[in-house]
């Protein structure tokens, strides 16, 4: 447990201190005032007004559109349907600028909305909330579904035989065995809304800006650290919040229902609304999610394969190497964080899988996820102030993108591997240890072939998430080591149609590459329920 907690100790908790000690001292001395300073200036104000509403109304249209599929997904059975579940989910693991890409190519210049009815909406508002839909449907669709089809509908169905209408008995019966489900999804996505970033600084441009894109502004554009870092600290304690709250909910969620095989509950679709719901749910599908995408694919190849080839050319402006060096770039670095989270994140579940640990190892798990709740931009930030003297001078070191990018896999990783460990019989231990075994011998021979399908997922899912990772990298990838997120910003940045082609077709990599894990992910994996 050592090795977890150092490391979360000078990578996470470090960084975040320095960002509250450049906040809150001035000349030296404390000044907890300096929050209330920054946040009655009036821009200040306005972004965090606009964070807070965009979030919500997002969150409202992700419910509105993906509760319908939640039931579909749950208690209708229909063919393709696991396809079309791992289809649902892979807008979530995509990378946030390819997001943001797609409905660039969707609903901006030159876009499908564009060429057939001249309507622009990439600087809009409603263009970040559809893509938080885009984003986030998953979210909803494995929360909710998973916890509805494990639902017994025989409860239902007695109610209705006592006299109750259909919608009155979903009311009085499943309603409230979902409320925790629903609630917990809601949070989720509030708060991968509330800290979105590479969306809003894609599709948002110079009127609309979060918090998270705030931050990035006054440390990369306007070079006001303190501001950024009193913007940070407020973010923290907004995060803080949430996660507390979602805590609560999982708490209740977990509360005794009576549970059944989801392999009982779905069956044909049967009546007109039945199939009518289906169809409605596969049209929204296809306009939401693959729809995005397919344009993103259609404007990467205006013109034949000319952006592509045009990726190999190093402009000196843009790019000090060539954009397509990108690709091998982000493959390196998402390949040590792997190997960074694997580590870290295995030896953490190994300890709290101990049924001999204390609260205090225990409490070490709530932990290990506050970096899934902390801002991207914020742990970026973060090293970019803490991490420049000895003897951790990392500035200048490759090594600090993949220990970025860890950060945010090593709670994947224990997530995964976790009920797996605990599921282990501690006898089947006992007895290779009775047997002469050493402890390496025991985990080699005993856990490792019972954990080795889970310890595959977690290093497929902390590949795609450090793959596709934005907020920190855009801090402290160096100009000649671009990742392929990084290098599809800088390409947006600039204007004219080479640039934009050629961030389509790296988006178009990025977007298969990630696809591609999550397919292969949905192969290993063995329990069809729950979320992720």
């Amino acid at each position: 447990m050592a090795l977890p907690v150092a490391f979360f100790a000078v990578f996470f908790a470090w960084p975040v201190a320095a960002i509250v000690a450049r906040g809150l001292k001035v000349d030296g001395v404390w000044r907890f005032g300096r929050i209330a300073d920054v946040v009655a200036q009036s821009d200040i104000r306005h972004v965090l007004w606009f964070t807070t509403w965009q979030a919500l109304a997002s969150t409202a249209l992700t419910l509105l559109a993906a509760l319908p599929a939640a039931y579909v997904f749950a208690r209708l059975d229909f063919p393709g349907k696991q396809v079309l579940r791992a289809v649902v989910t892979v807008p979530f693991v995509l990378p946030t600028v390819v997001v943001g890409t797609a409905f660039l190519a969707l609903v901006g210049r030159g876009g499908l909305l564009d060429e057939l009815w001249g309507v622009r909406l990439d600087t809009t508002v409603w263009a970040i909330l559809l893509a938080h839909v885009f984003f986030n449907y998953a979210v909803v669709v494995r929360t909710v579904g998973g916890l509805w089809a494990q639902l017994d509908p025989r409860q239902e169905e007695a109610a209705r035989m006592l006299g109750a209408s259909a919608f009155g008995s979903w009311r009085k019966v499943t309603l409230p065995a979902l409320a925790p489900a629903v609630a917990a999804a809601a949070l989720m996505v509030f708060l991968f809304t509330f800290t979105s970033f590479g969306v809003v600084q894609i599709l948002g441009g110079p009127t609309f800006a979060t918090l998270e894109v705030e931050i990035y502004r006054q440390t990369s554009e306007i070079f006001d650290l303190s501001t950024a870092a009193v913007l940070t600290i407020v973010q923290f304690a907004a995060v803080g919040s949430i996660l507390a709250v979602h805590a609560w909910t999982v708490r209740r969620r977990e509360s005794a229902l009576r549970l059944v095989d989801p392999s009982v509950t779905a069956r044909r679709p049967r009546g007109t609304g039945q199939w009518a719901l289906l169809a409605g749910v596969l049209a929204s599908i296809a306009v939401l999610l693959v729809l995005p995408l397919a344009v993103l694919v259609r404007r990467s190849l205006d013109g034949g394969f000319g952006y592509y080839r045009a990726l190999g050319d190093a402009d000196g402006g843009t790019f000090l190497v060539a954009p397509i060096e990108s690709v091998v770039n982000s493959l390196e670095y998402a390949a040590a964080a792997t190997a960074f989270a694997v580590l870290i994140g295995g030896l953490a579940a190994a300890a709290l899988a101990r049924r001999d640990a204390g609260r205090l190892v225990r409490g070490f798990d709530a932990l290990l996820m506050l970096p899934l709740g902390v801002s991207a931009v914020t742990v970026g930030f973060g090293f970019l102030i803490a991490l420049d003297r000895p003897p951790l001078d990392l500035r200048q070191s490759w090594i600090l993108v993949p220990l970025a990018q860890a950060l945010v896999g090593v709670p994947f990783v224990v997530r995964t591997m976790l009920p797996v460990l605990r599921a282990v019989d501690e006898r089947l231990r006992e007895a290779a240890a009775v047997l002469g075994a050493a402890p390496w011998r025991v985990w080699r021979e005993v856990d490792l072939p019972l954990v080795r399908r889970a310890l595959l997922i977690a290093a497929g899912f902390a590949f795609a998430v450090s793959l596709g990772e934005f907020g920190a990298t855009v801090f402290i990838a160096r100009p000649d080591n671009p990742t392929l997120p990084v290098a599809v910003a800088r390409l947006l940045s600039r204007p004219g149609d080479l640039n934009y082609g050629q961030a389509m077709a790296l988006s178009t990599i990025l977007m298969l590459v990630c696809a591609g894990a999550l397919l292969l992910l949905e192969r290993l994996r063995t329990d069809r329920t729950g979320e992720f």
